[in-house]
Order: C-alpha cells, then sequence, then structure tokens
C-alpha cells in the first residue's frame, strides 16, 4: 500500500478491510484477545495534573499553624487575590483550613469544559477533610500549564475522632477525599494521533512473540508491508491521512484478536502476605524434597526436698529439667524430568507445607538449579 494514502482510493479499499477483520473476529480462537485489551496507541495516553490549594470550612480539623505556618502564608496569598490585604506580622489560629494536594488524570482527547475527577489530601497535619470545601485550585501539568481549575465540597470516605485526653480512633483515612467531576478542563492536550503516515500500537507486556503475530496478522489482512514490529513492544502500521477515515480504521483495527505469547516461566512470592503465585510453564528438573521439623522442648519444674525427722536438714527447692525431642517423619518426594505446575502443588500440600515453608523449598530448589523459573520475592 502507498504510504500517502488518497481519500477515495482508500475509502474503497476500507469497505473490503473492514468485512475482513469482522470475519477474523468472529473465527478468532477462544484464547484471543482484542488488541485494544493487550496494547495502547502511541501519542494516546492520559496526563497527570497536580496543584496544591486550601480546603476551608472543617470543624477544627484543620492544619495547626504553630507546626505547619505555610498554612498561614498559604491563607494570606489566598486572601490577596481578592484585594484583603492582611498584616505581615497577622498570626493565625485556622482550625477550618488545610493545606492539600489536589490530583487528577486527565484523558486523552479531554475536551475544554469537560470535567474530570479530582482527588484531595491533606499536606500537613490536618485530622480530617470531612465536611470542607475545595477552594479554586489550578491543576497544572508536567510543562507548567494549566490545564484544569478544580473546586467543590470534599466527599471523605474516612472518620475520625479524637479525646480530650488524647485518645483517637480513626477509620479508613480521613485525610483524603474525593470530588466527582471536581475539576474543569480550560486546555486541551494535543496529540500526535491524526499526523503522520502510520499509527503505532505498544504492547502493554513486552514479548517478541506477541509483536510477531500481531504484524502478521495485520499484514494478513492488508497485504504485506502495512505493519511492521520494531521491538517486542512496538507495531507499526499505515494509516490513511484523513482524520474520518483514520478514525474507522484504528477502530477496526482494535478489535482484531490474536492470541499473546506465552508469558515467562515465573514464580511470584510476597513476603509480606504469604501469597504465592506460580506460573503454567514453571517445570522442575529432577529433585527430591524432604519436609520435617525438629522440635525440642525443655520443661523447668521444682521438687521439695524434705529432710529426715529430728534431724538439721532444711526444705529446699530442687529445680528439675525435663528434655523433650520430637521429629515428624514426613515423606521425601521425587520430581521427575518436566513436572508440571500440578505435580509441584499436589506433591507441597502433601507434605502440609505452610506458605513460608513453600517459599523455602521454592527459594531451595532455585539454589539447587532445580527450579525452571523466575523466582520473584516482592
Amino acid at each position: 500500500m502507498n504510504s500517502q494514502l488518497s481519500h477515495k482510493p482508500f475509502a474503497r479499499v476500507l469497505c473490503v478491510v473492514l468485512i475482513a477483520l469482522q470475519a477474523l473476529s468472529l473465527s478468532a480462537p477462544v484464547r484471543a484477545d482484542r488488541i485494544k485489551d493487550i496494547a495502547n496507541i502511541q501519542g494516546v495516553q492520559a496526563n497527570q495534573l497536580v496543584g496544591v490549594g486550601l480546603v476551608t470550612g472543617l470543624d477544627g480539623t484543620g492544619d495547626q499553624t504553630t507546626q505547619a505556618p505555610f498554612t498561614a502564608e498559604s491563607f494570606r496569598a489566598y486572601l490577596d487575590q481578592f484585594g484583603i490585604p492582611m498584616p505581615a506580622n497577622q498570626n493565625f489560629q485556622l482550625r477550618n483550613v488545610a493545606v492539600v494536594s489536589v490530583q487528577a488524570e486527565l484523558p486523552a482527547f479531554t475536551k475544554p469544559g469537560q470535567t474530570i475527577d479530582i482527588t484531595v489530601s491533606s499536606l500537613a497535619n490536618a485530622a480530617s477533610l470531612r465536611g470542607g470545601s475545595l477552594e479554586r485550585t489550578f491543576l497544572v501539568g508536567v510543562d507548567g500549564q494549566v490545564y484544569a481549575i478544580a473546586q467543590g465540597n470534599l466527599i471523605v470516605g474516612g472518620l475520625g475522632v479524637e479525646g480530650a485526653d488524647g485518645s483517637r480512633i480513626s477509620i479508613n483515612v480521613p485525610s483524603v477525599g474525593r470530588i466527582p467531576g471536581g475539576a474543569t478542563t480550560v486546555l486541551e492536550v494535543p496529540t500526535s494521533f491524526n499526523t503522520g503516515d502510520y499509527v503505532t500500537f505498544n504492547l502493554k507486556r513486552a514479548d517478541f512473540t506477541t509483536a510477531r503475530r500481531l504484524s502478521s496478522a495485520i499484514n494478513g489482512f492488508l497485504g504485506a508491508g502495512t505493519a511492521e514490529a520494531l521491538d517486542a513492544v512496538s507495531i507499526r502500521v499505515r494509516a490513511p491521512i484523513d482524520p474520518q477515515a483514520r478514525v474507522a480504521y484504528v477502530s477496526e483495527l482494535e478489535n482484531m484478536q490474536i492470541e499473546q505469547g506465552a508469558a515467562p516461566a515465573r514464580v511470584i512470592v510476597n513476603s509480606r502476605t504469604g501469597t504465592i503465585v506460580i506460573g503454567d510453564h514453571v517445570r522442575v528438573s529432577p529433585a527430591a524434597i524432604t519436609h520435617g521439623s525438629l522440635s525440642v522442648t525443655i520443661s523447668e519444674s521444682f521438687a521439695v526436698s524434705q529432710p529426715l525427722p529430728f534431724s538439721d536438714g532444711e526444705t529446699v527447692a530442687v529445680p528439675q529439667s525435663d528434655i523433650t525431642v520430637t521429629q515428624e517423619s514426613n515423606r521425601m518426594f521425587l520430581f521427575d524430568t518436566g513436572t508440571t505446575l500440578a505435580d509441584i502443588v499436589q506433591a507441597i500440600n502433601a507434605v502440609g507445607a505452610a506458605p513460608g515453608d513453600l517459599t523455602a523449598i521454592l527459594e531451595a530448589l532455585k539454589q539447587s538449579g532445580s527450579l525452571r523459573a523466575d523466582l520473584i520475592v516482592i
């Protein structure tokens, strides 16, 4: 296909392409995934916005200005915007005001006038933001430009109660709240979607096999040379220049279904929760495992030594030590070549290993070279 796709010739070809892609989606295998679920379009992504503002109207749960002096400075600067000057030596005791960080995610193609959700969190020592209202706050992007303006009443899911003696009960996190639709977009973030002769898909999980299958599937229906895999993540596809035709073109492409490449063999261990996830392609070379425990119990007791009648002896307590050694006699399990996930789980469950014991067994298998997988501890 020519890189400079004209409007009319492409419109005729597009009908054939759409029919072919729809047929592909109907005959796709069960384990196939849509392109939109496994890849993003380069240049089309959300942008992070952040700002610093004031929450007012708190019921005595705001910042303590003696410990957070910047709260008073922020309040003074806020009043100056409305022509209300305050003396420089004025000491504020504002328990109903809190300095907060305002964060938002600006989706791609968001137009001026549309609203987005915002999250508000305390920056100082406010005990709770419940019942507060966010004053006008400018949200800026990484380039320093203002893209949205936030304002509104907070919704706080947490609860905090504090007594006069310093005791405190807290439910969830009362120092963080949200305002659905609390920011209005004032500036659109430009994208490169409608520029150039190509659209690039970036895989969410880098995999050479998936990249090759994706480019091959597109070339199979649009012709050789339409798509090319640049690396394990990016697949570049020729696309029409006309915006309307490009939207329809990408709409059909992202609904194509392909089968992803198998993930690497990995064992994930969460050391904090004891959660262990073993991938489907994990294999174990010949190895023998035994699981047992040696318990040594030492108990101290005292016996009374009573002297004979009419003797000059004294009654004394004599310490006695009892030592008991117990060892469990669990079986040894032998893993043959090509042992699968089901075999591993069955053998581990048979010995009654706890998550901590299973972690030790997996680490020992990895150190011995028998575990054919990456062991990742998080």
